[in-house]
């Protein structure tokens, strides 16, 4: 049986690489994420025939932003085909628009709080607020879950903070920027392995180069499994 606390980001063109992406994983992974990159190779589709077919979690990273009336109409689209989370952006009207696009189903509503590829100078560049990254991520954070988001995306470096937050109580922390201990960081900036992510309180962890550029996908996703269950992704609380 798989850990579902490792989400594997399905990264490849189209729908044919993904269905034989989890034909070579297997029952080694549970938990699929597909995000805008699969959106024209037939990502929806795909999504829609591992969960139906293959009985795998979603999660469906479409980062919504835009004005209230459309995020909740495109929620409210996605919300019918059962699957199991959702990003938005942060921002508090996305999240309650979301929120009420989402209604009575089963689909969690996860708030990006900033991009793990993000670092101050790109912030800079964006002209976004003055502060240290991880205070401003925290911020969000806050301000999305106390809005309605079932849980936020945040670096692993944010994690124990986040989890620290009166708000993120029963909440959950999705973390990309997730590398094994070796593997190339891409353009990723603020990182951590697997193990050190759940260890500061992270409940899902995204990966995905790492494993589907492996060698053998399916070893590189049973040694996270078994780094997941090592005494070194132990909270310290448990």
């Amino acid at each position: 049986m798989s850990d579902d606390r490792l989400i594997v980001a399905m990264d490849v063109p189209n729908v044919l690489d993904g269905l034989e992406l989890a034909k070579t994983l297997g029952d080694s992974v549970s938990f699929y994420k597909i995000g805008l990159g699969m959106l024209t190779g037939g990502g929806l589709a795909l999504a829609n025939e591992l969960k139906q077919e293959h009985g795998k979690r979603i999660f469906l990273d479409m980062k919504f932003f835009d004005i209230g009336a459309t995020v909740e109409a495109a929620v409210r689209g996605v919300a019918q085909f059962d699957l199991d989370f959702l990003t938005v952006h942060g921002d508090p009207h996305v999240v309650r628009a979301a929120r009420e696009g989402a209604g009575g189903s089963d689909m969690k509503i996860l708030a990006v709080t900033i991009l793990t590829s993000l670092d101050r100078g790109d912030l800079d560049a964006s002209c976004m607020k003055a502060g240290d990254v991880a205070d401003l991520v925290l911020e969000r954070a806050g301000i999305a879950l106390s809005n309605g988001a079932d849980g936020v995306i945040a670096s692993p470096q944010e994690a124990a903070l986040i989890r620290a937050l009166p708000e993120a109580e029963g909440k959950l922390i999705v973390t990309p920027g997730v590398r094994p201990v070796g593997a190339d960081l891409g353009d990723q900036k603020r990182v951590m392995t697997p193990a050190q992510a759940i260890a500061n309180g992270a409940d899902h962890v995204v990966v995905g180069r790492p494993i589907w550029r492996a060698a053998s996908p399916r070893k590189a996703a049973m040694d996270i499994q078994a780094e997941l269950a090592s005494p070194q992704a132990k909270t310290p609380n448990q």
